[in-house]
């Protein structure tokens, strides 16, 4: 049973919107909170932060039935909710290394508006005992005031993210007392979902975990890609086998292609890392998947210089610059990396991506922007594909082939490994796979 419908929710980027937009939907009065004045202007007038999709028809309907508004006024939005969610999309440096001040300082700022009785429901991913700093910095600033803090990590997808709220596998709920795991279940009672009750510490170390597994097995699977392209075996047909032992599964990311990108894995490997130093707790397997992550993303550089010996005057097309698809980011793109890379290197790099964000672009260089593949394409030595928009599947690969310098595909991601490419006379190179027929 829902005890007070209002919900105010801190933090409006991809987190943040999400969670404002599905808990109005859900029956909840939400109003979200950002610094922002042109953000929430846009917010107010259904225009998210950035592209997810179904985000944007959700967020007008909600704000259309008068469940959901944002505001720049912390204080009118703490006014009358007992349940704060810190949904802050916690920063991390070029070193993936986690900045917690935006939200500290948050957290204060809402320790002198907050109301008795409420309780604030932290889902940025944070590292363990974080919520313990936040609650001892509530009560130095407000030391009168009744409250309790929980965590429960947020599992959004990029590209998922509606479905993966309205429907995960499970809601994770930490806290130190009872009372406080009872309203906070109750809370998430509108999600049919099992609900996993533990402390506040578990539920932090539950979000790395998930992310350090998820990183490892992205990494493990790279590893052998990598021993496939020297020793000739097939790194897909090897995932297919793996995926269809019943002791692994089917739904791990076992495919082999590039480095996990982002931010969100790397964050979470360098906190445990970090935590291990400090507790004298040794971490090799943390650090080993660093390594190996650290360099897989050099692969495209390498499928070249072992073609043409160097790049250097060549004119490599880039497909995809987002993190992922069904996204706009580029923010910690793996597509950035290469292009990086790539001009070091000295070679011209054009890129085409179907959604990237405008704004995000005009902060990098290096690259001449494309509007279409086919313009990618003209003159090109090698085209790269970086981010596996479904799209790039349909294109015409015998115009493309047609305007290429020379028919070289790097497909980073494997999604046209069935395409049959080499057939059509290109070289054809994946992670872990080359299908070679000179055209």
């Amino acid at each position: 049973m829902r005890e007070n419908k209002k919900v105010c929710v801190i933090g409006i980027w991809h987190l943040g919107s999400v969670y404002s937009a599905c808990l109005a939907d859900l029956g909840y009065q939400v109003v979200g909170v950002d610094r922002d004045p042109s953000k929430v202007e846009d917010l107010n007038h259904g225009v998210p932060p950035i592209f997810e999709p179904g985000l944007k028809e959700l967020s007008a309907k909600n704000l259309t039935s008068g469940r959901l508004s944002y505001t720049t006024d912390l204080n009118l939005g703490l006014k009358g909710a007992k349940y704060i969610l810190v949904t802050l999309d916690t920063s991390v440096d070029d070193n993936d290394e986690v900045d917690l001040s935006p939200v500290f300082n948050t957290v204060i700022e809402v320790a002198r508006n907050l109301e008795n009785d409420s309780i604030i429901i932290v889902s940025s991913q944070v590292p363990v005992g974080t919520c313990d700093q936040m609650r001892a910095l509530i009560k130095q600033a407000n030391p009168s005031l009744d409250f309790d803090i929980a965590y429960s990590p947020e599992n959004l997808r990029l590209g998922q993210a509606i479905d993966c709220f309205q429907k995960p596998d499970r809601v994770v709920i930490g806290a130190d007392s009872s009372t406080t795991l009872d309203r906070v279940e109750a809370f998430f009672s509108v999600i049919s979902a099992p609900k996993l009750r533990m402390n506040l510490k578990s539920a932090e170390m539950t979000k790395h975990a998930i992310n350090v597994f998820l990183a490892t097995t992205i990494s493990f699977a790279n590893e052998i890609a990598n021993l496939c392209d020297e020793l000739g075996a097939d790194a897909v047909k090897v995932a297919e086998a793996l995926k269809s032992e019943s002791r692994i599964g089917g739904k791990l990311p076992l495919l082999p292609g590039l480095a996990f990108a982002g931010g969100t894995l790397a964050r979470d490997l360098k906190v445990l890392k970090k935590l291990g130093e400090s507790s004298g707790c040794e971490t090799p397997l943390i650090n080993g998947v660093l390594a190996v992550n650290k360099r897989q993303n050099r692969l495209v550089l390498r499928k070249l210089q072992k073609v043409y010996g160097s790049v250097g005057n060549l004119t490599v097309g880039i497909l995809g610059l987002t993190y992922k698809p069904g996204t706009s980011t580029l923010r910690r793109s793996a597509a950035i990396e290469i292009i990086k890379e790539l001009a070091a290197n000295g070679a011209k790099v054009r890129a085409y991506d179907p959604k990237a964000d405008t704004e995000e672009l005009r902060q990098h260089q290096g690259f001449e922007l494309c509007r279409d593949p086919y313009i990618l394409a003209k003159g090109a030595d090698a085209l790269v594909i970086v981010t596996d928009w479904p799209e790039f599947r349909n294109l015409d690969f015998d115009l493309i082939k047609s305007l290429m310098k020379k028919p070289i595909l790097i497909d980073a991601k494997n999604m046209l490994y069935d395409k049959g490419l080499a057939g059509k006379g290109f070289i054809y190179l994946g992670v872990g796979v080359n299908q070679r027929v000179e055209g």
